[in-house]
């Protein structure tokens, strides 16, 4: 099955943003994974939050091909409470984690629940 899409919600530079919802982590989530589209890495923040029993991991895969020179580091696994955990991941280097195509691959652990959602940060002002 296909990784599911998840949209960016871009920051406002020199402006306000309203906390959203984001896309509910279910179990089409957990078994196939997420793909950020057109990612720009050095510019995305992922905010995960669990409402799991237990404490689950989230995992940045590894990029593969020959942009994603730093690969060979492996995947980056972060840890998120259980209940009520929330944890910001990002922004990431893009020789490590970008996926042929502009693509970053998130994936969750078995029993995963809560939401994710795809910040993109602005450039400097």
């Amino acid at each position: 099955m296909p990784r599911t899409a998840v949209p960016y919600t871009p920051f406002v530079p020199n402006g306000a943003l309203a906390d959203p919802a984001g896309t509910t982590i279910d179990s089409t989530l957990v078994t196939n994974g997420v793909v950020i589209n057109d990612v720009d890495p050095e510019r995305t923040l992922i905010r995960v939050t669990n409402t799991a029993g237990a404490d689950k991991v989230v995992t940045i895969k590894a990029g593969t091909g020959t942009q994603a020179w730093m690969g060979g580091q492996g995947d980056s696994a972060t840890t998120v409470a259980a209940t009520s955990g929330k944890q910001f991941i990002g922004p990431f280097t893009s020789a490590r984690f970008q996926q042929r195509g502009s693509k970053l691959y998130v994936d969750f652990a078995s029993g995963t629940t809560g939401t994710i959602t795809v910040f993109k940060l602005p450039k400097g002002y």
